[in-house]
Parts: structure tokens; C-alpha cells; sequence
């Protein structure tokens, strides 16, 4: 009995932490550099430049890099989010996994006036759902903006 109480109060700890560190969020940070339409730099609430990746979803490379060659549509999707953010401040909120295996930081972004940049993306057809467990919180929501941005044709999907 003394065993399952114990595994019991291990699980309660374990889902209060996991929501807990689900709904932190920061406060407005400044915008730093833009490297592509689902990467930038923010300078975080301790004045440290921070590089930030969207989560739960993915937008066309717009850059060569290594072996990464320039993909459709990644300059437009790129120039989208220069074009919302520039001169912006955003809100980070983040979901189970804080970090990528590139040391980024994964966040759900939020403008200055509360749009979802996230799903803004995903919605004008500039990015894809990608789903990378355990950050699944949007998935279902980033599936259903991009089927109906394809059916629509928007963004990426305008051309067939």
C-alpha cells in the first residue's frame, strides 16, 4: 500500500510540474535578428539574445546552409515574419519541452497585439503543422489551419 501512495504522489508531482512549466510565458521582449520564417532572436528578460523556434510548426528554409538548400516559398515565409515582427514585441509561451536538440528555445509566440503567430503562419499558407511530441498542446489546431489553407490555396499552397 505504502508503494502505491508513493507512485501515486510521484504522478501528481509530475503532471503539476508538467503544467506548470506549460503555462509559463513571458513577458513582451524585443524582437533581435530574423534567420527564417520559424526562427528568431529575442532578447530575453535577463538582456541576453536568445534564438527562438516556433513550435508545432514549419516553415520552407529560405536560406542555404550546410546541406539545407533554399526551399519554395521559404523567402516569402521569411519576409511574412519580418513583415509582422519588425519593430514588434512578442510574447513567448512555452509547452512541455523547452528546448530543441539545437539548444533553441520552443515557443508558441504571440504579437504585441495577442495575434498567434504560430497559427497566423499556418493560416496563410507559410508554414506546415509539424508536430515533435512532447510539444503537442496546437497540433490538432495547426493540422486543421493547414488543411484548410490548402484547400483554400493560400500561400504556398497557390500553385500546384
Amino acid at each position: 500500500m505504502h508503494s502505491l501512495l508513493k507512485t501515486y504522489l510521484v504522478f501528481i508531482f509530475t503532471l503539476i510540474t508538467i503544467s506548470a512549466t506549460a503555462q509559463q510565458q513571458t513577458e513582451l521582449l524585443k524582437i533581435s535578428k530574423f534567420v527564417d520564417g520559424d526562427t528568431f532572436w529575442v532578447i530575453n528578460e535577463d538582456g541576453i539574445n536568445e534564438k527562438i523556434r516556433l513550435i508545432g510548426i514549419d516553415t520552407p528554409e529560405a536560406r542555404r546552409t550546410g546541406m539545407t538548400e533554399i526551399e519554395y516559398f521559404g523567402k516569402e515565409a521569411s519576409a511574412y515574419v519580418k513583415t509582422l515582427l519588425t519593430g514588434k514585441k512578442v510574447r513567448l509561451v512555452y509547452d512541455v519541452g523547452r528546448y530543441d536538440r539545437y539548444k533553441r528555445t520552443l515557443a508558441y509566440v504571440y504579437l504585441d497585439d495577442g495575434r498567434f503567430l504560430n497559427a497566423l503562419l499556418v493560416k496563410d499558407g507559410y508554414a506546415t503543422a509539424a508536430t515533435f511530441p512532447p510539444n503537442v498542446k496546437y497540433a490538432e489546431y495547426f493540422k486543421k489551419l493547414e488543411k484548410k489553407a490548402r484547400s483554400q490555396k493560400v500561400g504556398m499552397w497557390s500553385i500546384d
